[in-house]
């Protein structure tokens, strides 16, 4: 427990990373392997991770994204997107494993049920999914002595096209990964537990 306890806490949001640090594939995949096993709803496993590696990629991302060091200096940049008709690809795939019952009752009947028509939950739940995976990325990550940053600070319709994201698919963020350059500066801020926790009712 206080080995994710301490992932938690010290976890931070890093801008500078070393550039001459290299991140291997055998490390990126199994970080990778672990962060599949984020939650999303009836396990249609709805995020989609797109790796850049790519230079001239990531200096056309880097434009668009008020020329954010991380980008090119991390070890690693991941696009996480959703995938929003992932509920309806084969469906049984997601429960391959269980017994056919199951499979019919969720596959056949709750995922559409609950999916088909309803553009506006296909989004959110997606958000959800990658958002969920997002910080199990980052989570993994810290587990392997890696910093990381979540960033949004680009334009989205120019990342959709320079990363040629599907028609049916939905960017979320970018995470970078790789070793800070710096140390992290003290923590700006955080709010009193009294103010962002309710109980039974706002």
């Amino acid at each position: 427990m206080t080995d994710i306890l301490a992932a938690i806490k010290n976890r931070r949001s890093f801008k500078n990373f070393d550039p001459n640090y290299a991140l291997s594939q055998e490390d990126l995949t199994a970080i990778l392997d672990t962060t599949r096993y984020a939650p999303t709803a009836f396990n249609i496993q709805n995020y989609r991770f797109l790796v850049v590696r790519d230079a001239e990629q990531r200096e056309k991302l880097t434009k668009v994204a008020w020329n954010q060091p991380q980008i090119n200096s991390c070890s690693a940049l991941i696009v996480m997107c959703a995938d929003l008709k992932a509920w309806e690809k084969e469906p049984r795939r997601y429960w391959a494993n269980a017994p056919e019952e199951i499979q019919a009752l969720y596959a056949d009947q709750m995922i559409p049920n609950y999916y088909e028509g309803r553009e506006q939950v296909q989004r959110d739940e997606g958000f959800r999914s990658a958002s969920m995976a997002a910080y199990a990325l980052m989570m993994t990550a810290q587990a392997y002595g890696l910093d990381s940053c979540a960033m949004d600070g680009f334009d989205f319709e120019q990342v959709k096209k320079i990363i040629n994201l599907p028609e049916d698919h939905e960017l979320i963020m970018f995470v970078a990964i790789g070793k800070a350059a710096s140390e992290p500066k003290p923590r700006s801020g955080m709010l009193p537990l009294e103010e962002i926790v309710r109980f039974d009712r706002f």
